[in-house]
């Protein structure tokens, strides 16, 4: 548990990293909280990069131009959406501390945000943390239908082409387990963040239309 208070050390974006480098995520229990907690869960959520099932409705949806995808233009935004309460997600945890050291990690350059557009209006997205080879996925939101999915395969298609080795997801819940997530052991998911954490990956936030084109097709041709 972290949090501000007398005698008390504030969080800061360089502990958060060095927090994830040894397996922990940060935590609020609900929007006003006022203080974080690490978790550290016996089974952690992953998605093996090299195993991500796309489903062919949806691998149409990404190529069809429906959503315009940046990325790292509306961090804040972003961040914002996935704390909004939803139908099935009635509490958030995203208070403001997560708010103040995700939005320095983005200016540091280390959390990015995927970002799903229609119209000049941001519909859905995702955010999380690069450390080395690893991505650390933190929440996605979607306004609309197939947003918050097609931020997903944007988000693990420029994982791959970045050499990235380790999409953690922290939980594996019934949505994302349909694209490949699978569960593994502290010990399994430490030894996997070693691994990668000091890869020299690199975060694409620029992809050429050729560039998805030929990654969803690599991702059906390994099913």
């Amino acid at each position: 548990m972290a949090r501000r208070g007398a005698g008390e050390t504030v969080v800061t974006p360089e502990l958060v990293l060095r927090a994830y480098r040894a397996g922990l995520f940060p935590m609020a229990e609900r929007r006003d909280a006022d203080r974080l907690y690490w978790l550290d869960p016996d089974r952690r959520g992953i998605q093996p990069l090299d195993a991500f099932h796309i489903p062919r409705r949806l691998a149409r949806t990404v190529l069809s131009g429906a959503f315009e995808v940046r990325c790292d233009t509306a961090f804040a935004a972003v961040l914002e959406g996935c704390a909004e309460p939803s139908e099935d997600r009635p509490e958030t945890w995203i208070n403001a501390d997560i708010e103040r050291l995700f939005g320095a990690l983005h200016g540091m350059g280390h959390a990015h945000s995927v970002e799903c557009w229609q119209g000049g209006r941001l519909v859905g997205g995702l955010y999380g943390v690069a450390l080395g080879g690893a991505f650390f996925g933190e929440s996605m939101f979607s306004r609309v239908r197939d947003a918050s999915k097609v931020a997903l395969v944007h988000l693990v298609v420029r994982l791959r082409l970045g050499g990235f080795a380790l999409l953690d997801t922290q939980f594996v819940t019934e949505h994302l387990a349909r694209f490949g997530a699978i569960e593994v052991p502290r010990l399994e998911y430490r030894r996997l963040l070693s691994e990668a954490v000091d890869l020299p990956a690199v975060f694409r936030a620029e992809i050429s239309p050729a560039e998805l084109r030929a990654e969803l097709a690599r991702m059906k041709a390994a099913r």
